[in-house]
Protein backbone atom coordinates (compact mmCIF):
# COMPACT_ATOMS: atom_id res chain seq x y z
CA UNK A 1 0.00 0.00 0.00
CA UNK A 2 1.34 3.20 -1.01
CA UNK A 3 2.38 5.54 1.73
CA UNK A 4 0.69 8.82 2.52
CA UNK A 5 1.86 11.89 1.49
CA UNK A 6 0.95 15.78 2.05
CA UNK A 7 -0.93 16.18 -1.23
CA UNK A 8 -3.68 13.82 0.13
CA UNK A 9 -3.44 14.01 3.73
CA UNK A 10 -7.08 14.95 4.90
CA UNK A 11 -6.97 17.37 7.61
CA UNK A 12 -10.05 17.82 9.68
CA UNK A 13 -10.18 20.50 12.07
CA UNK A 14 -12.98 20.35 14.90
CA UNK A 15 -14.27 16.97 17.29
CA UNK A 16 -17.73 17.97 16.97
CA UNK A 17 -20.08 15.72 15.48
CA UNK A 18 -19.47 16.51 12.01
CA UNK A 19 -15.83 16.41 12.53
CA UNK A 20 -15.45 13.52 14.48
CA UNK A 21 -18.28 11.22 12.13
CA UNK A 22 -16.53 12.44 9.04
CA UNK A 23 -13.09 11.26 10.44
CA UNK A 24 -14.78 7.44 11.31
CA UNK A 25 -16.43 7.62 8.46
CA UNK A 26 -13.59 8.20 6.27
CA UNK A 27 -11.90 5.55 8.00
CA UNK A 28 -14.03 3.19 6.70
CA UNK A 29 -14.13 3.72 2.92
CA UNK A 30 -12.24 1.46 0.34
CA UNK A 31 -9.22 3.73 -0.65
CA UNK A 32 -7.08 2.73 -3.70
CA UNK A 33 -3.64 1.98 -2.99
CA UNK A 34 -2.37 4.86 -4.72
CA UNK A 35 -4.50 7.20 -2.75
CA UNK A 36 -4.22 5.94 0.68
CA UNK A 37 -4.21 9.23 2.76
CA UNK A 38 -3.32 10.06 6.00
CA UNK A 39 -6.34 11.34 7.98
CA UNK A 40 -5.81 13.88 10.99
CA UNK A 41 -8.42 15.36 13.04
CA UNK A 42 -7.82 18.06 15.19
CA UNK A 43 -9.11 19.40 18.50
CA UNK A 44 -8.02 21.15 21.31
CA UNK A 45 -10.02 19.05 24.16
CA UNK A 46 -8.99 15.30 24.79
CA UNK A 47 -12.40 14.66 24.76
CA UNK A 48 -15.07 14.22 22.59
CA UNK A 49 -18.35 15.72 24.07
CA UNK A 50 -22.28 14.16 23.62
CA UNK A 51 -23.62 18.04 23.99
CA UNK A 52 -27.27 16.84 24.22
CA UNK A 53 -26.30 14.56 27.16
CA UNK A 54 -24.24 17.23 28.92
CA UNK A 55 -27.22 18.44 31.03
CA UNK A 56 -27.26 14.88 33.41
CA UNK A 57 -23.65 15.77 34.52
CA UNK A 58 -24.78 18.45 36.95
CA UNK A 59 -28.36 16.49 38.16
CA UNK A 60 -25.60 12.93 38.78
CA UNK A 61 -27.97 10.89 35.97
CA UNK A 62 -24.74 10.06 33.79
CA UNK A 63 -20.95 10.33 34.92
CA UNK A 64 -18.04 12.03 32.39
CA UNK A 65 -17.17 9.23 31.16
CA UNK A 66 -20.40 8.25 29.62
CA UNK A 67 -21.03 11.86 28.49
CA UNK A 68 -17.48 12.48 27.41
CA UNK A 69 -15.32 9.45 26.04
CA UNK A 70 -11.85 10.46 25.04
CA UNK A 71 -10.96 10.59 21.43
CA UNK A 72 -8.34 8.02 22.12
CA UNK A 73 -10.84 5.43 22.71
CA UNK A 74 -13.38 6.57 20.03
CA UNK A 75 -10.16 6.47 17.62
CA UNK A 76 -8.14 3.86 19.26
CA UNK A 77 -8.65 1.27 16.41
CA UNK A 78 -8.49 3.27 13.41
CA UNK A 79 -6.17 4.97 10.90
CA UNK A 80 -7.37 8.39 12.30
CA UNK A 81 -4.55 9.83 13.46
CA UNK A 82 -5.77 12.34 16.68
CA UNK A 83 -4.17 15.82 17.85
CA UNK A 84 -4.91 17.71 20.92
CA UNK A 85 -4.05 21.20 19.95
CA UNK A 86 -5.32 24.81 18.79
CA UNK A 87 -5.28 26.11 15.40
CA UNK A 88 -3.92 29.46 15.22
CA UNK A 89 -3.81 30.16 11.56
CA UNK A 90 -5.33 28.80 8.09
CA UNK A 91 -3.69 29.14 5.04
CA UNK A 92 -5.76 28.08 2.09
CA UNK A 93 -2.83 28.76 -0.75
CA UNK A 94 -0.26 27.06 0.88
CA UNK A 95 -3.04 24.50 1.70
CA UNK A 96 -1.35 24.46 5.52
CA UNK A 97 -2.50 24.65 9.15
CA UNK A 98 -0.67 25.89 11.85
CA UNK A 99 -1.35 24.95 14.95
CA UNK A 100 -0.93 26.12 18.62
CA UNK A 101 2.53 24.20 19.27
CA UNK A 102 3.86 25.20 16.37
CA UNK A 103 3.46 22.46 14.31
CA UNK A 104 2.36 22.50 10.77
CA UNK A 105 0.12 20.36 8.59
CA UNK A 106 -0.20 20.37 4.99
CA UNK A 107 -3.38 18.94 3.41
CA UNK A 108 -4.37 18.06 -0.10
CA UNK A 109 -8.30 18.17 1.54
CA UNK A 110 -9.36 20.09 4.53
CA UNK A 111 -12.23 19.43 6.35
CA UNK A 112 -13.97 22.42 8.68
CA UNK A 113 -15.40 21.27 11.40
CA UNK A 114 -14.41 23.85 14.14
CA UNK A 115 -18.18 24.55 14.83
CA UNK A 116 -19.53 27.87 16.71
CA UNK A 117 -18.80 29.89 19.88
CA UNK A 118 -21.37 31.52 22.74
CA UNK A 119 -21.30 35.17 22.18
CA UNK A 120 -21.14 36.10 25.93
CA UNK A 121 -19.30 39.47 25.64
CA UNK A 122 -22.48 41.30 23.80
CA UNK A 123 -23.60 42.20 27.18
CA UNK A 124 -21.67 43.56 30.32
CA UNK A 125 -20.38 41.94 32.78
CA UNK A 126 -21.18 38.50 30.93
CA UNK A 127 -17.99 37.69 30.03
CA UNK A 128 -16.59 37.52 33.58
CA UNK A 129 -19.98 36.09 35.59
CA UNK A 130 -22.32 34.73 32.94
CA UNK A 131 -21.65 30.84 32.64
CA UNK A 132 -21.93 29.21 28.77
CA UNK A 133 -22.83 25.53 28.80
CA UNK A 134 -21.22 23.64 25.57
CA UNK A 135 -18.48 21.87 27.13
CA UNK A 136 -17.22 20.27 30.02
CA UNK A 137 -15.65 23.21 31.80
CA UNK A 138 -18.78 24.96 31.67
CA UNK A 139 -20.56 22.18 33.67
CA UNK A 140 -17.19 21.68 36.04
CA UNK A 141 -17.57 25.47 36.73
CA UNK A 142 -21.40 25.24 37.13
CA UNK A 143 -21.32 21.82 39.53
CA UNK A 144 -18.55 23.93 41.56
CA UNK A 145 -20.97 27.17 42.18
CA UNK A 146 -23.79 25.18 42.86
CA UNK A 147 -22.00 22.69 45.40
CA UNK A 148 -21.21 25.92 47.39
CA UNK A 149 -24.47 27.05 47.32
CA UNK A 150 -26.00 24.08 48.42
CA UNK A 151 -23.66 23.86 51.45
CA UNK A 152 -24.02 27.19 51.93
CA UNK A 153 -26.68 28.20 54.78
CA UNK A 154 -28.65 30.45 52.58
CA UNK A 155 -32.19 30.05 52.45
CA UNK A 156 -32.96 30.39 48.56
CA UNK A 157 -30.41 29.86 45.16
CA UNK A 158 -31.15 32.63 42.76
CA UNK A 159 -30.50 31.36 39.09
CA UNK A 160 -31.40 32.99 35.97
CA UNK A 161 -31.03 31.38 32.71
CA UNK A 162 -30.47 33.99 29.47
CA UNK A 163 -32.48 32.40 26.48
CA UNK A 164 -35.60 30.23 26.25
CA UNK A 165 -34.42 28.10 23.56
CA UNK A 166 -33.49 24.52 23.77
CA UNK A 167 -30.71 24.78 26.30
CA UNK A 168 -32.23 27.48 28.30
CA UNK A 169 -35.30 25.23 28.46
CA UNK A 170 -33.38 22.20 29.40
CA UNK A 171 -30.72 23.58 31.75
CA UNK A 172 -34.04 25.49 33.48
CA UNK A 173 -35.63 21.82 33.96
CA UNK A 174 -32.70 20.21 35.05
CA UNK A 175 -31.65 22.68 37.94
CA UNK A 176 -35.14 22.77 39.02
CA UNK A 177 -35.03 19.12 39.67
CA UNK A 178 -31.82 19.45 41.49
CA UNK A 179 -32.47 22.57 43.46
CA UNK A 180 -36.44 21.25 44.46
CA UNK A 181 -37.97 23.53 46.72
CA UNK A 182 -34.63 25.71 47.56
CA UNK A 183 -34.35 27.25 43.85
CA UNK A 184 -35.48 30.32 42.73
CA UNK A 185 -35.40 29.95 39.02
CA UNK A 186 -35.93 31.96 35.58
CA UNK A 187 -35.53 32.20 32.43
CA UNK A 188 -34.80 35.33 30.53
CA UNK A 189 -36.74 35.18 27.05
CA UNK A 190 -36.53 38.44 24.73
CA UNK A 191 -39.28 37.05 22.44
CA UNK A 192 -43.16 35.93 23.85
CA UNK A 193 -42.54 32.03 23.90
CA UNK A 194 -39.80 29.92 24.11
CA UNK A 195 -38.09 26.81 21.61
CA UNK A 196 -39.31 29.89 18.80
CA UNK A 197 -37.95 27.27 15.94
CA UNK A 198 -39.87 24.10 17.75
CA UNK A 199 -42.91 21.97 16.58
CA UNK A 200 -45.82 23.16 18.44
CA UNK A 201 -46.22 20.09 20.57
CA UNK A 202 -42.51 20.35 22.16
CA UNK A 203 -43.17 23.83 22.89
CA UNK A 204 -46.55 23.05 25.08
CA UNK A 205 -44.96 20.43 26.60
CA UNK A 206 -42.00 22.71 27.81
CA UNK A 207 -44.59 25.01 28.57
CA UNK A 208 -45.88 22.77 31.39
CA UNK A 209 -42.91 21.49 32.28
CA UNK A 210 -41.64 24.94 33.23
CA UNK A 211 -45.06 25.61 35.29
CA UNK A 212 -44.54 22.47 36.84
CA UNK A 213 -41.16 23.09 38.49
CA UNK A 214 -42.23 26.89 39.24
CA UNK A 215 -39.90 28.31 36.65
CA UNK A 216 -40.59 31.71 36.15
CA UNK A 217 -40.58 33.26 32.71
CA UNK A 218 -39.53 37.03 31.58
CA UNK A 219 -41.28 37.06 28.45
CA UNK A 220 -40.08 39.88 25.80
CA UNK A 221 -37.25 40.75 28.07
CA UNK A 222 -33.76 42.07 27.69
CA UNK A 223 -30.52 41.52 29.60
CA UNK A 224 -28.33 44.78 30.20
CA UNK A 225 -25.70 43.54 32.64
CA UNK A 226 -24.88 41.07 34.51
CA UNK A 227 -21.95 41.63 37.74
CA UNK A 228 -21.56 38.66 40.76
CA UNK A 229 -24.74 39.27 42.34
CA UNK A 230 -27.30 40.84 40.18
CA UNK A 231 -28.84 40.56 36.97
CA UNK A 232 -30.38 43.94 35.00
CA UNK A 233 -33.56 43.53 32.98
CA UNK A 234 -35.37 45.52 30.95
CA UNK A 235 -39.51 45.00 30.07
CA UNK A 236 -40.92 47.11 28.20
CA UNK A 237 -38.38 50.52 28.80
CA UNK A 238 -38.04 49.80 32.42
CA UNK A 239 -35.04 48.63 34.07
CA UNK A 240 -34.21 46.88 37.32
CA UNK A 241 -32.25 44.55 39.06
CA UNK A 242 -32.65 41.46 40.88
CA UNK A 243 -30.76 39.73 42.83
CA UNK A 244 -29.02 36.55 41.32
CA UNK A 245 -26.75 33.52 42.68
CA UNK A 246 -26.00 32.02 38.93
CA UNK A 247 -26.30 33.15 35.50
CA UNK A 248 -26.48 30.79 32.45
CA UNK A 249 -25.44 32.76 29.01
CA UNK A 250 -26.98 29.97 26.55
CA UNK A 251 -28.00 32.84 24.00
CA UNK A 252 -26.39 32.66 20.13
CA UNK A 253 -23.97 31.06 18.17
CA UNK A 254 -20.74 33.05 16.48
CA UNK A 255 -18.78 31.74 13.95
CA UNK A 256 -15.04 32.00 15.53
CA UNK A 257 -12.87 35.04 14.15
CA UNK A 258 -9.91 32.66 12.75
CA UNK A 259 -13.00 31.17 10.05
CA UNK A 260 -14.43 34.54 9.65
CA UNK A 261 -11.74 35.65 8.58
CA UNK A 262 -10.48 32.62 5.76
CA UNK A 263 -10.76 33.67 2.10
CA UNK A 264 -13.78 32.11 1.34
CA UNK A 265 -17.58 33.14 0.51
CA UNK A 266 -19.19 33.31 3.52
CA UNK A 267 -23.18 35.07 4.53
CA UNK A 268 -23.33 38.20 6.68
CA UNK A 269 -22.93 35.97 10.03
CA UNK A 270 -19.89 34.91 8.32
CA UNK A 271 -20.47 31.55 7.94
CA UNK A 272 -18.72 29.69 4.97
CA UNK A 273 -20.87 28.89 2.27
CA UNK A 274 -20.99 25.35 1.23
CA UNK A 275 -22.75 23.90 -2.10
CA UNK A 276 -24.98 20.95 -1.91
CA UNK A 277 -21.50 18.44 -1.72
CA UNK A 278 -20.89 20.67 1.29
CA UNK A 279 -17.58 21.95 -0.29
CA UNK A 280 -16.66 25.42 -0.70
CA UNK A 281 -15.40 27.96 -2.83
CA UNK A 282 -11.97 26.27 -2.85
CA UNK A 283 -12.01 23.14 -4.18
CA UNK A 284 -9.70 21.56 -1.33
CA UNK A 285 -11.51 22.74 1.63
CA UNK A 286 -15.12 21.05 2.97
CA UNK A 287 -17.10 22.51 5.59
CA UNK A 288 -19.52 20.71 8.10
CA UNK A 289 -21.79 21.64 11.09
CA UNK A 290 -22.66 25.14 12.74
CA UNK A 291 -19.48 27.18 10.88
CA UNK A 292 -21.48 26.11 7.36
CA UNK A 293 -24.14 27.73 5.34
CA UNK A 294 -25.24 24.46 3.30
CA UNK A 295 -28.27 23.56 1.32
CA UNK A 296 -29.38 20.15 0.42
CA UNK A 297 -30.47 18.40 -3.13
CA UNK A 298 -33.65 20.52 -3.43
CA UNK A 299 -31.79 23.87 -2.47
CA UNK A 300 -33.08 24.40 0.88
CA UNK A 301 -30.67 25.79 3.75
CA UNK A 302 -30.42 22.98 6.16
CA UNK A 303 -30.37 24.09 10.01
CA UNK A 304 -27.10 24.17 12.23
CA UNK A 305 -28.00 20.99 14.25
CA UNK A 306 -26.47 18.18 16.20
CA UNK A 307 -28.45 15.64 13.70
CA UNK A 308 -27.47 18.14 10.45
CA UNK A 309 -23.81 17.93 10.90
CA UNK A 310 -24.14 13.80 11.69
CA UNK A 311 -25.53 13.59 8.23
CA UNK A 312 -23.65 15.66 6.74
CA UNK A 313 -20.55 14.08 7.74
CA UNK A 314 -21.21 10.65 5.22
CA UNK A 315 -21.67 12.96 2.51
CA UNK A 316 -18.14 15.11 3.19
CA UNK A 317 -16.48 12.13 3.97
CA UNK A 318 -17.90 10.74 0.28
CA UNK A 319 -17.20 13.37 -1.10
CA UNK A 320 -13.27 14.08 -0.04
CA UNK A 321 -12.39 10.32 -0.50
CA UNK A 322 -14.31 10.88 -4.74
CA UNK A 323 -12.37 14.05 -5.09
CA UNK A 324 -9.31 12.20 -4.56
CA UNK A 325 -9.69 9.22 -6.38
CA UNK A 326 -11.58 10.75 -9.87
CA UNK A 327 -15.49 10.00 -8.75
CA UNK A 328 -18.99 11.64 -8.86
CA UNK A 329 -19.96 13.55 -5.89
CA UNK A 330 -22.67 13.31 -4.07
CA UNK A 331 -25.47 15.88 -3.02
CA UNK A 332 -26.63 16.29 0.39
CA UNK A 333 -29.74 15.05 1.57
CA UNK A 334 -30.99 16.01 4.55
CA UNK A 335 -33.66 14.11 6.32
CA UNK A 336 -35.45 15.74 9.13
CA UNK A 337 -36.07 13.08 12.29
CA UNK A 338 -37.51 15.80 14.60
CA UNK A 339 -36.17 16.89 18.34
CA UNK A 340 -36.00 15.49 21.41
CA UNK A 341 -35.00 17.85 24.68
CA UNK A 342 -34.94 17.02 28.49
CA UNK A 343 -37.57 17.93 30.66
CA UNK A 344 -36.11 17.56 34.56
CA UNK A 345 -34.69 14.26 35.53
CA UNK A 346 -37.53 12.05 34.39
CA UNK A 347 -39.35 13.96 31.51
CA UNK A 348 -39.08 14.80 28.40
CA UNK A 349 -40.65 15.55 25.01
CA UNK A 350 -40.24 14.04 21.36
CA UNK A 351 -41.33 14.98 17.65
CA UNK A 352 -40.88 13.56 14.66
CA UNK A 353 -41.67 11.40 11.53
CA UNK A 354 -44.86 11.33 12.38
CA UNK A 355 -44.99 10.78 16.01
CA UNK A 356 -45.45 13.08 19.38
CA UNK A 357 -44.09 11.48 22.75
CA UNK A 358 -43.58 13.18 26.06
CA UNK A 359 -43.14 12.34 29.47
CA UNK A 360 -41.55 10.00 31.20
CA UNK A 361 -41.60 7.23 27.71
CA UNK A 362 -40.20 9.61 26.16
CA UNK A 363 -37.27 10.66 28.66
CA UNK A 364 -36.67 6.85 28.33
CA UNK A 365 -36.75 6.67 24.52
CA UNK A 366 -34.62 9.85 24.39
CA UNK A 367 -31.99 8.36 26.50
CA UNK A 368 -31.91 5.19 23.98
CA UNK A 369 -31.54 7.21 21.15
CA UNK A 370 -28.60 9.10 22.31
CA UNK A 371 -27.05 5.87 23.99
CA UNK A 372 -27.30 4.72 20.59
CA UNK A 373 -25.79 7.57 18.98
CA UNK A 374 -22.86 8.07 21.50
CA UNK A 375 -21.97 4.36 21.20
CA UNK A 376 -21.80 4.07 17.45
CA UNK A 377 -18.44 6.14 17.30
CA UNK A 378 -17.25 3.97 20.43
CA UNK A 379 -18.09 0.67 19.11
CA UNK A 380 -16.22 1.77 15.55
CA UNK A 381 -13.39 2.98 17.05
CA UNK A 382 -12.90 -0.50 18.95
CA UNK A 383 -13.22 -2.65 16.25
CA UNK A 384 -16.78 -3.62 17.09
CA UNK A 385 -19.88 -4.08 14.71
CA UNK A 386 -18.15 -2.33 12.26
Amino acid sequence: MAEATDSNRIVILGGGFGGLYTALRLAELPWDQTVQPEIVLVDRSDRFVFLPLLYELMTGELQTWEVAPPYSEILGNTPVRFVQDSVTAIYPEAKSVTLGSGEVLTYGRLVLGLGGETPIDIVPGAADHAIPFRSLEDAYRLEEQLKVLEQSDQDKIRVAVVGGGYSGVELACKLADRLGSRGRRRIIEKSDKVLQNSPEFNRMAADAALEKRGVWVDWETTVEEITADTISLTYRGETEALPVDVTLWTVGNRIPELVRSLPLDKNERGQIKADATLQTSDPAIFAVGDLAESCDKAGAVVPSTGQVAIQQADYVAWNVWASLGDRPALEFRYQNLGEMLALGNTEATLSGLGLTLDGPLAYAARRLVYHLGLTQPLLKGLGIGT
